[in-house]
């Protein structure tokens, strides 16, 4: 199903589920996801739409921007243009432009990356903290969080697309997830502590939003 937005013309994929209510949001595509009831009607959904059309649209600006954005090769804040030849051994950044042999070479030397700037990082903002905790630095790929603080394990897990975002922005989530050792949830007394080692997490922590 296609419908438009302003004088856009959106993908729009219906999900049937046991619902009251219906929900509307945005895929990694900038496609519109609906989960309606089962039963709902085209006609019903498209309505719908057409009276949430303002929000919608803003939403879809929002999902378009970070896909947008994903598409493009970024490295601690800068964006490259890559470059792929199967001349190029090894992967050399010259000014704008990243050189690899291939997608593969590429994805090695970015994970070779964030292992040595997260673990570089890591250590400079535990100086941060007194009486820190030993633990274990863990790196994976996650959709809706940038950083994991496990009490279990005393593990802290960065989100892998962290190495897109500069290193201040990198340095804000580790002391974010190494004040969770002290305090568990999203007290004051969490706030200060976090403030204690970043007095402008407010600025760092909207600029990680966008």
């Amino acid at each position: 199903m296609k419908v438009e937005l302003g004088n856009t013309p959106i993908i729009v994929n219906v999900i049937y589920k046991n619902n009251r209510n219906m929900y509307f949001r945005f895929n990694e595509n900038a496609d519109l996801i609906v989960t309606c009831p089962k039963g709902t009607l085209d006609e019903d959904i498209v309505k719908l739409i057409k009276k949430n059309e303002n929000s919608l649209l803003k939403m879809y600006n929002t999902a378009l921007d970070k896909k947008n954005y994903n598409e493009r090769f970024y490295l601690l804040g800068k964006e490259y243009k890559t470059i792929f030849s199967e001349e190029y051994e090894d992967v050399k950044i010259e000014e704008d432009f990243i050189y690899a042999k291939n997608e593969e070479a590429l994805e090695k030397f970015v994970k070779d990356k964030y292992t040595e700037v997260f673990t570089k990082e890591a250590e400079t903002c535990a100086k941060c903290f007194k009486n820190l905790p030993e633990y274990k630095l863990k790196f994976r790929s996650m959709r809706t969080r940038w950083g994991v603080n496990n009490s279990r394990d005393n593990s802290i897990t960065l989100n892998t697309e962290l190495i897109k975002r500069d290193e201040r922005l990198i340095d804000y989530v580790i002391i974010h997830e190494m004040a969770h050792f002290y305090e568990r949830n999203h007290s004051k007394d969490f706030w200060k502590i976090v403030a204690l080692a970043c007095p402008d997490y407010k600025e760092r922590r909207k600029a990680l939003r966008k």
